[in-house]
Order: C-alpha cells, then sequence, then structure tokens
C-alpha cells in the first residue's frame, strides 16, 4: 500500500467499529485511516463492545492500534466526537468531556458544507428490543456472535481462493423478510427524529446496513460498520456525502470501484 496517495475528505462518519469483540475488523479500519484524513471525524457509536468485554476480554493490539490511530489524529488536529451507542452505553456518562482532544455527546448536530443541517446519533436509542426488551437484545447478541463465527470461515475459505472480502451475515440479512421490515422501520423512525429536530438529515449506525437514501425531504445516511460491510460515511468538500467501502485491505489493493448499498425500496407488511 506504500505509495498510495491518502484522500482528504471534510468530514468521515465512522461506527459500529465494535472493538473488544472478534469480529471486528481493527487491521482494516487501521489501513482505512492511514489512507482517508478528514477536518473532522463522527465516531458514531458502538466504537468499543462493552457487551461482549463484560463477557470475555478480548483486546488484541491491533483494536489498540486503531484507538492510537485516533488519538494521534486528534492530536495533529482533526476535530473528533464520539457519539455513544447501546455496545459504549459506558461513554454517555462522559457526555462533554474530552478524552485526548475526542469529545463524547449522545446526540450532535453537524452543518454540511452546503449548510444543510443533520443529526448525529447513533440510533439504538429508537430500537424497542434495545429499550424495552434489554435480555432480548442481549440474545440476539448472542446469536449474532454465531453469524460472525460463520462470516470467519467463509471469509477464511474466500481468501485462501484468492476471493475478495464478502459479508455472509450482511448478505444473509437483506434476504431475511423479518429483517428487511426492520430496516425499514428504523429508517422510517429515525427520519421522523430527524423531522422534529427540524434538520435535513440524520446520520446514524446502529443496524449495519449502510445507505443513503432520501424519504419526503429527510435524507437518511447510515454508515455502515466495521464488522460485516466495512464501510464509512465521507462529507466531500461541496457538502455531498458518499458511501466508502475498504473490503480489499488484506490483499493490498486500493479499491476505488463505487460502492452500491441495497435499497429498502418497499415497507415489508408488519402483519405479514
Amino acid at each position: 500500500m506504500s505509495g498510495t496517495s491518502t484522500r482528504s475528505f471534510r468530514t468521515l462518519f465512522i461506527s459500529d467499529v465494535h472493538l473488544g469483540s472478534k469480529g471486528a475488523k481493527a487491521d482494516y479500519l487501521i489501513d482505512f485511516l492511514r489512507h482517508h484524513e478528514a477536518e473532522s471525524i463522527f465516531l458514531v457509536g458502538d466504537i468499543v463492545d462493552g457487551w461482549r468485554l463484560r463477557r470475555s476480554w478480548h483486546w488484541p493490539q491491533t483494536h489498540n492500534d486503531v484507538v492510537q490511530k485516533l488519538l494521534r489524529q486528534a492530536r495533529k488536529g482533526t476535530a473528533i466526537t464520539y457519539i455513544a451507542g447501546n455496545h459504549d452505553e459506558f461513554a454517555r456518562m462522559f457526555q462533554g468531556v474530552h478524552f485526548g482532544g475526542i469529545v463524547v455527546a449522545d446526540r450532535a448536530i453537524h452543518e454540511a458544507a452546503d449548510g444543510k443541517r443533520f443529526l448525529v446519533i447513533h440510533g439504538d436509542q429508537f430500537d424497542a428490543v434495545v429499550q424495552n426488551a434489554r435480555w432480548l437484545a442481549y440474545l440476539g447478541d448472542f446469536a449474532y456472535d454465531a453469524a460472525m463465527a460463520t462470516n470467519r470461515l467463509v471469509a477464511r475459505f474466500r481468501r485462501t481462493f484468492g476471493m475478495p472480502y464478502w459479508s455472509f451475515s450482511s448478505w444473509a440479512k437483506v434476504k431475511v423478510k423479518k429483517a428487511v421490515n426492520f430496516i425499514g422501520a428504523f429508517q422510517d423512525v429515525l427520519t421522523e427524529e430527524a423531522r422534529r429536530s427540524e434538520v435535513d438529515g440524520v446520520i446514524c449506525g446502529h443496524i449495519h446496513h449502510p445507505a443513503i437514501e432520501n424519504f419526503d425531504g429527510i435524507q437518511y445516511i447510515n454508515t455502515g460498520d466495521w464488522v460485516e460491510n466495512c464501510t464509512a460515511v465521507a462529507e466531500n468538500f461541496d457538502g455531498t456525502f458518499v458511501i466508502l467501502r475498504w473490503p480489499h485491505v488484506l490483499a493490498g489493493q486500493l479499491v476505488n470501484e463505487p460502492f452500491v448499498p441495497m435499497v429498502v425500496d418497499q415497507r415489508v407488511d408488519k402483519a405479514a
């Protein structure tokens, strides 16, 4: 990767890294940060996976390297805001506190270069399971771990045969009706929250489904994650937003092919 130029953006939005979990693609993210820079960075929740760390400690050097890389960028002048999520909800106790130049918040308003205003929030506050049935959320977390184990087997097989990274769990998610219905409902409720907040759009994470869509004049942007999709959202200097992906890091290739997220073009009937 040496000799590859760095790409500059006005703002980068990264979420759902899940440091502390075996599924975190920390090495991918390190390489992404090495070749992408921005005036400001929003970490949109679930950067550290406190749920899994409470069950068993897993913190390899690459996870520490991600933290150090972000702290170095903050020291060099990058404005970094850490938005707390449900897996790192402990951070909500430190709203307004600066850690090494990184400020912690529960939500923020970002003004883009074209003057449009965006609510930046993780999104778990609008997930009924997380808020009202925490035990079910924990059970789902165990099921997600099983899906990630399958992901690792698929990834190892594809790497053996020289094939690029591909997320089995992400593919399966969009093939299941209930999952598609949940994604659609999540988009709806976040869009409504943006409308109530009197902003032009919302930038969130939580559901590991990258997307840039427009719903009745409100822009919905989801950053994706660094467990399944390895995606981030970037704001260009003209105020436009793009999804960036980084699935070929270990192959040593700087990939410029566009990422085309799956668009949930219709809502599944909740009664079906």
